[in-house]
């Protein structure tokens, strides 16, 4: 029941900092393209109190994830080999903290005023975390190897 409980609030903690990693690159576009001094403060503070909550969430989300991998995988006394699936799914795992760090990098470089690209160019780096969700999301469900 304890893992049930563990993996029921992993997802939730995960869903939680996607919506995050979602939101924020769109208000990014919104920065990229914004002229007005008052418009650009206040998606700033809207940016700098998303990044703070979604880094927030991502901590219960890793924790949960970890707890569950040494519950299917090392807990026990015949220790189980990680399949690849979950090794493939990992690497998606860390690569999208780096997209979380990214994400902090360029609030840093608005808050700056030294940021030197352009709103399409955001609305492409939108589009990382869903095609990255959707390979784990499959590894996950599949489990291909």
């Amino acid at each position: 029941m304890l893992f049930l409980w563990t993996k029921a609030f992993h997802i939730l903690f995960v869903m939680s900092w996607f919506a995050g990693l979602f939101y924020l690159p769109r208000i990014f576009v919104n920065l990229a393209m914004e002229t007005e001094t008052v418009a650009t403060e206040r998606l700033l503070l809207m940016a700098r109190k998303l990044y703070r909550f979604m880094s927030l969430l991502a901590l219960p989300a890793m924790v949960l994830g970890l707890a569950l991998m040494w519950m299917l995988y090392g807990g026990g006394e015949g220790r189980v080999k990680i399949p690849g699936w979950m090794h493939a799914k990992l690497t998606f795992v860390v690569l999208l903290l780096g997209y979380h760090h990214a994400c902090g990098s360029i609030l840093r470089k608005f808050e700056k005023g030294v940021n030197q690209r352009s709103h399409t160019w955001f609305r492409w780096f939108n589009e990382v975390p869903v095609v990255m969700l959707l390979a784990v999301v499959v590894l996950v469900v599949v489990k291909p190897f």
